[in-house]
């Protein structure tokens, strides 16, 4: 069965444009015109993976995306965006969208960003329990409790806390905390991030790690108590305490 993909863009030849290269591609797709009929046709149809245009009549996606979260609805929801400033950019991850494109973009970016999207969101296959005289050296299975620089990660529930403290993630800021988690201590490149997290190495120019980073920074990082994620100038970065 293909992937469903819900469409919201006002600017028509974008519409258009974009819902026969994604149909093209393999998707099923709905195309609609506004806020206001993305979010009846999000409740009708359960896509599997939304694409928004922020400025929008009505409704704009940013508004599509908060009703929808505020509902526990967890659909994968990419945001398209005109907006370069990191915060517009900012808003629409504060807003429980997974992942952003900025116009004008290449249709192969677009993809890339959705096939990371619906990947990430498919059911993980079950890990067998390590053998116990291995069980110290093997690496946690998804389902562990993960611990370090004072955080702990439930992967299979999603959950985070720093301390007593609960954290509130976007499907890819978990991804991305848990990549860093997993690997605590060492330097991770952007190449391996990229490709970890979104299946794609957008490039050198691509502010994307950088966005994700510093958000995720904002979530984590208290007064007072030391800054968990480091930037390696040139390299890529690294969870650890102090």
């Amino acid at each position: 069965m293909p992937h469903t993909v819900l469409l919201a863009e006002d600017d028509r030849a974008i519409r258009n444009a974009l819902e026969r290269a994604l149909t093209l591609e393999g998707y099923h797709v709905t195309a609609v015109a506004d806020g206001v009929e993305a979010l009846a046709q999000a409740h009708r149809s359960r896509p599997d993976v939304l694409v928004l245009d922020v400025m929008m009549p009505g409704i704009d996606g940013l508004q599509v995306c908060r009703v929808l979260r505020a509902e526990g609805d967890r659909t994968p929801v990419l945001i398209l965006t005109a907006l370069v400033e990191t915060a517009d950019r900012i808003a629409g991850l504060d807003a429980g969208a997974d992942d952003y494109v900025v116009k004008p973009f290449d249709v192969e970016e677009v993809f890339a960003r959705l096939r990371a999207l619906l990947r990430r969101a498919a059911p993980a296959p079950a890990e067998p329990e390590p053998p116990a005289a291995q069980e110290a050296e093997a690496p946690a299975p998804a389902g562990r409790i993960l611990e370090a620089a004072g955080l702990r990660m439930d992967p299979q529930a999603r959950r985070v806390w720093r301390g007593d403290r609960e954290l509130e993630l976007t499907r890819t800021e978990f991804e991305l905390l848990e990549l860093l988690v997993r690997h605590a201590g060492v330097v991770l490149e952007h190449s391996t991030i990229y490709d970890r997290i979104w299946g794609y190495d957008f490039g050198p120019g691509s502010k994307n790690l950088a966005v994700y980073v510093g958000y995720l920074r904002r979530k984590l990082d208290e007064p007072g108590a030391p800054q968990l994620i480091h930037t390696v100038r040139g390299v890529g970065y690294v969870l650890r305490e102090g």
